[in-house]
């Protein structure tokens, strides 16, 4: 992965991205679930912040992941959950794309 300025890393092309299926990337050792939806690309921290499983093996619907193991599911935008189990929110990263590069930064939550 190469790094760009302000601490952006690469993490995979656009095309590499799949509408609606998250891509699990790691960065600096932060898993990273990185989503194509609604035109937008969006990453969030994989892990569910109730239990710890990856969030990148959930379903991804009107903005929001669904962990698979007890179904909260989490905006996409601000990682807030939308309901139980899951009550705290899980951080979301600042990304940018450049033509068909996705850029990253964990360095810097949203």
């Amino acid at each position: 992965m190469t790094s760009a300025p302000q601490d952006f890393v690469r993490v995979c092309a656009l095309t590499d991205l799949d509408e609606d299926s998250p891509k699990r990337v790691e960065i600096d050792g932060v898993p990273v679930a990185v989503v194509r939806t609604e035109g937008e690309v969006f990453a969030i921290n994989d892990i569910c912040s109730h239990a710890n499983v990856s969030l990148s093996e959930g379903e991804v619907e009107d903005c929001r992941i669904e962990c698979w193991l007890h179904g909260s599911s989490f905006d996409l935008r601000t990682g807030k959950p939308s309901g139980l189990p899951a009550t705290k929110p899980v951080p979301v990263y600042p990304v940018k794309t450049e033509g068909d590069e996705v850029f990253v930064s964990v360095t810097q939550e949203s």
